[in-house]
Order: C-alpha cells, then structure tokens, then sequence
C-alpha cells in the first residue's frame, strides 16, 4: 500500500471514529439530554437493579428441558455477541438454576426500589461462580454500547472569560436567562472542566417533586405504563455534586436554567478493564471506597470564585467505580469478618459512610465464596445478622456429563495444540461427574421404587441425570418408575451433607488431565487411552485432592478405582458400536424399518383393529410373529402384553408433551432400538473382529498377510470411522487395537 493509501485510509478511519462519537451522541447539553429521556422514559430512568435485570431481559431466555424438569437460560450466558469461538471457550455451560436465582434476586430489588442485600455465590472451587459474572460483565460492556443499554453521567464546565463574558464568578454577573449550554465549547474556551467520579444520574439535577412530575408526564405522553423506580424518583446528588449546585445555584439567584447551562451530559460505557460499571474486588485487604481532596490541584485554580471556597472532596475505590453497574467480591470470606462488616450497613442504608459524606452506592453486589468459609461464616456468632443481607445461591458442580464434556470440548482443543480424538474429553467428563454424584437414600421413596433406588449403580445414577436413560437390564415398568423418580433422586442429593456437587473432581483438575494425557508419546492425538492412564496418576495422589479420601461403599459408590473398570467398559462400548456401524456389515436402516414395523403392528394390536395388507390390500390382523421374533430379540417374550401397552403409552405421551411434533421413534425408543441392534449383530461379531484386526495390520504391518478382500474391507472400515465419526487413522487403528486385544481376544484364538 502506497503512502497515499496510507493517508486515504487514516483519514477514512478518522472520518468513522468522529461519526461514530456524533451519532452515539457521547457529549449533550441537558436540554438535548431531556429531549432523549422524554422520548425513552424508562430506558434513561434506571438504577443499577433495574439496568442489569432489563440487561438480562434484553438477550432474551429459553427454556432447557433437563430429566428433573425444566429450567429458563438466559441467553447473555451464552455470550452470543462474540465471536462463536471465543463464546464456545468463555460462555457459561448449563447451571441454569443460578441464572434463575440472580434474576429473582435482580426483580426482587426492582420491586423493592433499591438493591438491598449481596447476592452471595456459593460453591466449591471450580464451579463456574466466576464464570457467572464474567459473562454477566461481558454482557454489560456489549449491552452498554447499544442504544437499549446507552448509560449517561455529567460533568461541570466553566468557560474561558476571555470569550464569553459574564460567566459567574469572573468580571460582571450577566442578567437575564440563561444564553445556552456551555456543554459543546471547545477546550480553548473553557477554564475548567470539573470531573465527577462518582456517575451520579443527570435526571437529579432536578428536584425530586418536579422531576417525578415531569418523568410520569414523559411516560403517558409516550404510552409507557411499566412504574417508575424509586432509584430515580427518590435519588439525590452525591455530597461533591451537592456542593457544585448549590454554589452555582446561590450565585445565580436560583435560576437552574443558568446553572444547567454548565452542566455537560456525557455518555459512558462499561468497562471491565477500565473499572468502570464493572469492577471485580479480590480477597485482599483493600479499602473498597475512600475520598481525597481535591481542591488544592493546581489545575482547579480556574473554578469561578464562588467555588474555590468550597472543600470539595473526591471519592474513590471499587464501590466508586463499580456505580451504575456490577461489583464483584471475589471470595468475599477470605477476608476477615471485620473487613466486610461494613456491607451490612451498605445494603440496608445504600450508602456507605466515609469521612465527610455518605456516599450513595448504586451497584449490584455479587459475591463468590467456597462451601469451606461459608461453613466457618456460619458459625461466627454474627451470622444471623449477615444472613438478613445476603441472598445466598448455591453453585454447584455440573452433575450431567454432556454438560460438563461442552466445557472441555470448549477449552481444550484449542490448547493441546493437535487433533482430540473422539471420547476423550467424553472420559473426562464422565469420571468427574462419577466423583460428584452422591449415594441415593432409599428411604425417601416408597414401593418398588424404593428397590429400584436402593441397586442404583453410579453410572446408572449418572445416565438418569445425563438424558433420563434407565438401565436396560429392568423391565419397562420399572424403566418408567425410575424416569419418574428422576426429579425426586435431584432433590434427595441437593438435601444431603454434603449436597451433590458440592464435593468431587473440579472442572481445572480434570484440564490439567486432559492436558497432561496430550502429552502422551504412545498417541498422536489426545487419546482417550491416554486420559485414562492419567486418571490413573490423579487417582495415586489421594493426600492431595480431598475427594480422592472419600471411602468407598458398596456398590461402586465413591470408588474410584470402579469408576476406572467402569469408564473403560463404557468405553469399549462406544468403540464397539462406532466400528460395528462403519463396517457395513450390519445395514443400520434395517433396523430402525423393522423396529418400526413393529410398532405400527403394536399400535393396531392394543386398539383391537386390522390394519391394511400393504401387497394385498386386504385387511389383516396384526402380524404375531413378527411382534414375537421382535420381543425376543429384545429380550422381553414374558412381559409381552406389558411391553406393547407401554411402548404405546410412550407414543401417547410424546404426542402430548409436543404437540404438532411428528413421531420420532429413533428418540422414543432409542434404547429398544439399540438392543435390536445389538441383538442383530451378534451374528456378525467375529466377521467384525477379523476385520479390525486386518485393520491394524494393514496400518502398522504394511497389511503383510492381508488378500485384496481383507484390505478393501479394512480401508472401508477406517474410512468410514474417519468420515463418520471424526476420527484420524492413527486414533482409529487405536481403537481396533482396544477390541482386538480386549473384547475380540476370544474371537480371534
């Protein structure tokens, strides 16, 4: 690019900066700023309350069905301002029950009219408390910048006697009303220009009964009826502002008009990395707001007379720059009781008290802590007095491992710095979940599900939470009692020392895993071989991570070494089925068509009808043997009558919970369809097995040994794995290597 090129293109950027600044409007006289609040009442009448509930309003929400029942996301977690990348790695996976819990707190302080009490995340380490306000500051910054989320503050400007005569407090007092703002001057007409910290609202420059008058009238001109906050009907001006306008208001015989004619009405936007509106606080022991004088700067000399007498105190600290936005203490009870005490006070007055002025604070308080301080806090003798000024919501670990594998397959591809074999970060995900679930008490059922509790493996436990998939080995009956009984098995673990998530491996100790098995030699890519053997380390080192002390009770529960033999069975499985589907030995679509088939002949038979013959266009009875041969490939010819009056049922309930949908019996009956499945193959598994193991050899040996056919059906059988299921040929000759040493050994010889 030419030196000319350059300039053009300077220019052109030039050119867009100053005509963004024009059209976002970032500099206002106050009348210009009155004309933009009579047009958008509400939007320019928030407090920090209703600012950040309407933030989360304004990304809208959606509603996630989990196995224990429905949940609202707000979507601002989801970051889906930013580039999908950069979302995938920094948005808020699942824990939608705290999203739900901080808007109710957030309406609860619109309601009340001011932000009362600290909204206290507590969890153990790990679990995504900091995440939760990230993207809540993330959300701010981009909401700040459009026109639904424009925030505004003022600011005092005295002009250049030199220009403009008369100004107060330099040469004659001007008569008469005010000759216009003073908010556009350029610098080399004004003397001073007065600072202000502390983001009070420029609606209070208005006196409260007028201004309440005239904010009502704004809104019925404009058809609004949602109720205005008491932030903005009752709010007043910080002591420094105070002192400003009454100065300035004395000195022109209470003409306001004179004295808004220095007022310059700026727009501001959330920052996190400049500390403003959204200001995260650590535990060490800092002063979060103080004051300093400011009348001794040298620059303020120019302040008109009637001023420079004032003693006017700047205010500063986090809670300061935190004012219209977010404040978030971060491990709030690693301080100190008495360093925090004074957040009683905060909450209940919205001030807190410095040494020449109460300074009003206007920030949601956001608060992180682990299960450990909170249970010391608890028995402090002050606790219940703190307990009236916080709003506690529990953050636990993820306890569905889809879930939990979202924030690895996230955050780890782009740090290994190679390929991610299939299941890897899936292993992960399921021993840390295995680690977090919590023993079910039997006791708090009754009937047969009692029963069905009590044999509960934790992976069973863990299916049931992942998508509501009981295990195959119970009737289906007993599949339903036990779907049902999902939301109870929730309940009982959220009520137990210690509630479920609150104890077991962290999301970071099982990156450092992932990360760790990438580093493996024996693999080109993250293996899930490789993580394995790195649980395997984790697992050796019991003295460091208390979880791992936990002792093991009877049927696998708290096992570490059980949750090991049983990720590497699951395991297997996976791979198993992913290379019985790409070795076309089995035709997939089959068996899909003829589980279909025997629904429709089922649904005829429970109704009692015939259906029409498809060849003879007779009409039939429904076909017995085709539902028997079924029913014994599933394994149920005993329980045949109960099976089809339950597969129907299943078809009836879908139907209802979606209506309109059509029937998707792939969904409906995913597990009776894999068990078909299976069933089918098991004529075809040494066929299978032989295949593999050509597969290895061809790859590793040359394919020394191997006739034509043999190699074709080992090039078909990696294709498709590398096609089909993500694989690259070096993880899926892994993967042959796994069954071919293990499951297919007897096969073999």
């Amino acid at each position: 690019m030419t030196a000319h090129a350059l300039l053009d293109r300077l220019r052109a950027i030039a050119e867009g900066v100053q005509h963004k600044f024009t059209e976002d409007r970032r500099v206002l006289a106050y009348g210009e700023y009155l004309e933009l609040v009579a047009a958008h009442p509400h939007r320019h009448s928030r407090g920090a309350a209703r600012y950040v509930r309407d933030l989360f309003e304004h990304y809208g929400r959606a509603e996630v069905e989990r196995p224990w029942g429905r949940s609202t996301r707000h979507l601002l977690f989801d970051l889906p301002f930013l580039p999908p990348e950069e979302a995938r790695r920094e948005a808020l996976v699942a824990q939608e029950e705290i999203q739900e819990e901080i808007g109710r707190c957030l309406e609860n302080f619109v309601r009340e009219g001011r932000i009362n009490r600290v909204v206290l995340l507590h969890g153990p380490n790990g679990s995504a408390k900091s995440t939760v306000a990230a993207c809540i500051f993330r959300a701010l910054e981009h909401y700040s910048t459009l026109d639904d989320g424009a925030l505004y503050r003022f600011h005092w400007v005295f002009p250049n006697t030199t220009q403009l005569r008369g100004a107060i407090g330099f040469g004659e007092r001007r008569e008469g009303r005010s000759a216009g703002s003073y908010a556009h001057l350029p610098d080399d007409q004004l003397d001073a220009r007065l600072h202000m910290e502390v983001r009070d609202h420029p609606l209070f420059l208005l006196p409260a009964a007028e201004r309440a008058e005239w904010l009502r009238a704004a809104c019925e001109a404009v058809g609004s009826r949602e109720p205005l906050g008491r932030f903005v009907l009752k709010g007043e001006l910080s002591h420094k502002n105070r002192q400003i306008f009454d100065a300035l208001l004395a000195s022109y015989d209470g003409d306001l008009a004179r004295v808004l004619d220095h007022v310059q009405v700026e727009r501001w936007f959330v920052s996190r990395r400049y500390r403003r509106g959204a200001v995260t606080l650590g535990p060490e022991l800092s002063v979060d707001a103080g004051e300093r004088q400011v009348t001794q700067d040298r620059s303020l000399g120019a302040l008109p007379a009637s001023l420079q007498s004032l003693a006017l105190f700047e205010a500063h600290g986090e809670l300061v720059d935190a004012m219209g936005g977010v404040l978030e203490f971060s491990d709030l009870l690693k301080r100190p009781i008495d360093a925090f005490k004074y957040l009683q006070i905060t909450a209940e007055t919205g001030e807190v008290s410095l040494r020449s002025q109460n300074l009003p604070v206007d920030a949601v308080m956001l608060a992180s802590a682990n299960e450990v301080h909170l249970a010391a806090l608890r028995e402090h003798p002050e606790f219940d007095s703190f307990r009236g000024r916080l709003e506690l919501v529990r953050a636990p670990y993820l306890l569905r491992h889809p879930d939990e594998e979202a924030i690895y397959a996230g955050q780890i591809a782009s740090q290994v710095g190679g390929r991610v074999a299939p299941h890897a970060t899936r292993v992960a995900a399921l021993f840390a979940v295995l680690t977090r679930l919590r023993r079910p008490r039997p006791e708090r059922f009754e009937g047969r599900t009692m029963q069905l509790v009590r044999e509960l493996t934790p992976m069973e436990k863990l299916d049931l939470y992942a998508d509501g998939t009981p295990p195959a080995r119970l009737d289906e009956e007993a599949r339903k009692l036990l779907r049902s009984a999902v939301p109870a098995l929730r309940r009982d673990g959220a009520d137990q020392d210690p509630y479920e998530g609150s104890v077991g491996a962290s999301p970071r100790e099982l990156r450092t895993v992932l990360l760790d098995a990438a580093q493996s030699a024996r693999f080109s890519a993250l293996s899930p071989l490789a993580v394995l053997e790195a649980l395997d380390d984790l697992c050796e080192r019991r003295t460091e991570y208390g979880w791992l002390a936990e002792g093991a009770e009877p049927g696998g529960w708290y096992d570490h070494a059980y949750f090991r033999r049983a990720l590497r069975e699951r395991l297997e499985d996976d791979l198993e089925r992913e290379l019985r589907s790409a070795s076309g030995l089995v035709d997939e679509a089959r068996h899909l068509e003829l589980f279909e088939r025997y629904v429709l002949h089922v649904s005829y038979w429970v109704k009692g009808e015939k259906l029409r013959n498809p060849l003879t266009g007779q009409l039939d009875d429904p076909d017995a043997t085709l539902m028997r041969d079924i029913e014994a490939l599933l394994g149920t010819p005993d329980g045949a009558e109960a099976l089809r009056h339950s597969l129907i049922g299943r078809v009836a309930a879908w139907a209802i919970d979606r209506p309109g949908e059509p029937i998707d019996n792939r969904r409906i009956f995913a597990t009776q369809i894999e068990a078909l499945r299976g069933a089918l193959y098991r004529e075809q598994r040494g066929a299978l097995a032989r295949m593999c193991r050509a597969a290895v050899v061809l790859v590793r040996e040359g394919g020394v040994g191997l006739d034509e056919d043999q190699r074709r059906g080992a090039r078909r059988l990696l294709d498709a794995l590398c096609a089909r299921f993500g694989y690259d040929e070096p993880s899926a000759v892994d993967a042959a290597v796994v069954l071919v040493r293990g499951r297919f050994a007897d096969l073999l010889g």
